[in-house]
């Protein structure tokens, strides 16, 4: 007897016919119905003696996939926590480009394995783009769009929004909820980046959780 929830069940479905759009795209998908599996997933790919680094997420945070990293002896974790000064974050944003694994999630993510995400400094998208060896990425079901246009419209009146709140950022969307389109000085949709395809076959996996995470 199937003693899933029907949204367990329809979270499983979608994510399937993600995963299949994923392997047309030269990027790996897989499916944990819960963050407990997810974790382990991502443990299995992470050597003895690898480099770890990552980029800003509240996915990562709201797992503890974070801490799990901080409390792992058996890895190299590049962390910008540990930087004591504007030169040490810079210099270690530098080195994240050149980690045998980066973590992150994604803002978005579209039915068709399309990967959507805007960013403030661009170090996150600088990393899924090009230099580290191996890109993971971690993303609740609640990320999924029907297309880029219905991803960008997620991730300007949803994600940005409350990431303004958290960051404490004097933005139109932050007073109102709403996009404005801005170009004000705390401005964080500096760039725009749209990952229909990796040049190299299985740099990018995707792992995603039947769960609800992040903004």
């Amino acid at each position: 007897m199937n003693t899933q929830t029907p949204r367990e069940m329809y979270y499983e479905t979608l994510a399937n016919t993600i995963i299949k759009n994923l392997e047309k795209r030269q990027m790996e998908g897989f499916y944990c119905p819960t963050v407990e599996e997810a974790e382990k997933k991502i443990f299995s790919y992470l050597t003895d003696g690898c480099s770890v680094s990552f980029g800003g997420s509240m996915t990562l945070e709201d797992t503890g996939m974070l801490t799990a990293l901080r409390h792992d002896p058996n890895i190299r974790l590049i962390d910008r926590a540990n930087a004591k000064s504007p030169e040490e974050t810079k210099q270690i944003y530098h080195d994240a480009l050149n980690a045998d694994f980066y973590l992150m999630s994604t803002n978005a993510i579209t039915t068709a394995g399309e990967l959507v995400n805007i960013d403030g400094n661009g170090n996150r998208v600088a990393a899924l783009i090009y230099g580290p060896e191996h890109v993971i990425i971690l993303a609740g079901m609640n990320k999924v769009a029907a297309d880029v246009d219905e991803a960008l419209s997620r991730v300007h009146n949803v994600a940005t929004p409350m990431n303004c709140k958290r960051l404490h950022k004097n933005t139109p969307c932050a007073a109102t909820g709403i996009c404005a389109d801005c170009l004000s000085t705390d401005c964080i949709c500096n760039q725009v980046v749209i990952t229909r395809r990796s040049g190299i076959p299985g740099r990018i996996k995707v792992i995603l959780i039947g769960e609800e995470f992040g903004y």
